[in-house]
């Protein structure tokens, strides 16, 4: 069965891994894939262009589509 991890908990593994944490230490000390933790870095990380993750992009699409949504209605 996989484990269910909170969003707080992903975003310090991210946090920790942008301060220089190698990913094999993260991996070892906590027990989580790397797999796991690639995609939680590209989801949580900000881009430099944008200055936002891929969470935050998402989270405003839903938005968007909600309001076009209404606005419809």
């Amino acid at each position: 069965m996989a484990t269910k991890y909170d969003i707080d908990f992903k975003k310090m593994i991210v946090s920790l891994y942008q301060n220089g944490e190698k990913v094999k230490d993260l991996t070892s000390e906590y027990g989580i894939s790397d797999k796991n933790i690639y995609a939680w870095i590209k989801r949580y990380s900000k881009d430099k262009q944008t200055g936002i993750s891929q969470d935050e992009y998402l989270k405003l699409k839903k938005i968007i589509k909600k309001l076009k949504r209404k606005m419809k209605s």
